[in-house]
């Protein structure tokens, strides 16, 4: 009886820790990075702040984790004031039609110890297309309160012409490198 017993309580602590996890991103602790060539001699870099979305992530079978993201276009900065306000206007991001970017997950497949592919549709300047972002997220931590924290840096590479963000042909490069800084909070059961 009392193995059995032991048994049940095993198989229910397990079935609970094996429970999908929601995270909301913690915009404090986040950002999108982007680099683009200039001119073909240089890199300009530049970031997004505000980054927002939701996380489902689902450990014991990570393929179906799904992941929610926006991004605050309007927050576009490259430490350049003129450059900035020229990048939000109608010749790229159109902040004022478009004023966010968007990424909803499509598939989440192991990559390795603590790495993923995770495919989605990626929303810029009102053109979505897929692209597969390669994410390394290590293990949760809690804090000194015991909010259970985790990271992840996901990486990719897009074209801007293809999400019609393309003004400037010749002067600034096509491919746009892209990192994401995420930093999540766990949300109580």
């Amino acid at each position: 009886m009392r193995s059995t017993l032991a048994l049940s309580l095993f198989c229910i602590a397990g079935i609970a820790s094996a429970a999908p996890s929601e995270w909301t991103i913690d915009s404090d602790h986040s950002a999108a990075q982007f680099t683009v060539r200039h001119l073909a001699v240089s890199n300009v870099r530049g970031e997004f702040g505000n980054v927002r979305g939701r996380i489902v992530f689902d450990e014991a079978s990570p393929s179906k984790t799904t992941i929610e993201a926006t991004i605050d276009a309007t927050t576009i900065n490259t430490r350049v004031a003129g450059r900035d306000d020229d990048l939000k206007g109608p010749g790229f991001f159109d902040v004022a039609k478009y004023p966010t970017i968007t990424f909803r997950s499509t598939s989440v497949l192991p990559a390795g110890p603590n790495a993923f592919e995770v495919s989605g549709d990626l929303t810029i300047h009102g053109v979505t297309k897929p692209v597969v972002l390669h994410v390394e997220s290590p293990a949760a931590v809690k804090n000194a309160h015991g909010v259970e924290r985790r990271g992840a840096e996901a990486t990719t590479k897009v074209s801007r012409k293809a999400f019609g963000v393309s003004a400037d042909a010749g002067i600034v490069g096509d491919e746009v490198q892209v990192t994401i800084d995420l930093e999540a909070v766990r949300r109580p059961e």
